[in-house]
């Protein structure tokens, strides 16, 4: 516990940050009953809780201890996503502003339930939809994601699970330029010639295992750096907990997906 409470003081000195460059003061309701935590508290928990990769709220309010009941620190986290999404943007925004001009573009399974409940899952029902993946079938969304070769987040959309990766490109990748790398889930002829710029960007991908097509050594480099975004899906999930089958509402789902991504873009 000691160790743990210098670490959310420095996450809230980050977050307070932010929310003055952001005037995150005018959030707050300046008549009717005051907020028992301030909005830069309620943000520095919820990334407290997925920098320590905090399975459910409940240790959250157990381990820090907040001067509020537990029912008050869910609603509020639920609420003031919003907000934890407008530092991300400007995380994002500076990325771009500092981008590397190699980048690599691929999506992930973010299944919402467990398989064997997906036909009686209620929750995401609408928006979550059935797709396989490398493990087999599952029941979710698919967090398709532009990073650069210095693993920076660029772009980041949501879609139902069963939404083919080539679909996406075009409006995840608006803006930005470079060479763009990719697996052969995306091979398109049609999609390689809509995306080409000339002397803007162009998006290579790595053929198929049965197709016979003649690389050259730098692109065969660029194919292998391909395991750079691995690596942010990786730590996501594994250590920022991006995926979770706990919210009992499409916004607690968000409110997840963005505080995830914006504690391993931020701290």
């Amino acid at each position: 516990m000691k160790v743990l409470i210098p670490l959310y003081n420095k996450i809230l000195k980050v977050v307070s940050f932010f929310s003055k460059q952001l005037n995150f003061d005018r959030f707050v309701k300046k008549t009717g009953r005051k907020l028992a935590l301030t909005i830069e508290q309620i943000i520095a928990l919820a990334l407290f809780k997925q920098k320590n990769n905090i399975a459910t709220k409940k240790a959250l309010h157990e381990i820090l201890k907040p001067q509020c009941s537990y029912k008050t620190m869910v609603v509020n986290l639920i609420r003031f996503a919003d907000l934890g999404a407008i530092i991300l943007f400007l995380l994002i925004k500076i990325n771009r502003d500092n981008q590397h001009p190699v980048k690599h573009i691929d999506s992930t399974d973010i299944p919402v339930c467990l398989f064997k409940n997906a036909h009686t899952h209620k929750t995401m029902k609408g928006l979550a939809d059935f797709a396989n993946h490398g493990k087999g079938t599952y029941f979710g969304l698919k967090m398709h994601l532009i990073a650069d070769l210095k693993r920076q987040i660029l772009s980041v959309k949501f879609t139902s699970a069963n939404i083919d990766d080539r679909e996406i490109v075009i409006p995840l990748s608006e803006d930005l330029c470079g060479i763009f790398i990719a697996d052969a889930g995306y091979v398109s002829k049609k999609l390689s010639e809509e995306f080409y710029q000339e002397h803007k960007r162009i998006l290579l991908v790595q053929p198929r295992k049965n197709m016979k097509q003649v690389m050259t050594k730098f692109q065969e480099y660029l194919y292998k750096t391909r395991v750079l975004i691995e690596f942010n899906f990786r730590s996501l999930k594994m250590f920022y907990g991006l995926v979770t089958s706990l919210p009992r509402s499409v916004s607690g789902y968000f409110a997840n997906y963005v505080w995830a991504l914006l504690a391993y873009q931020i701290i």
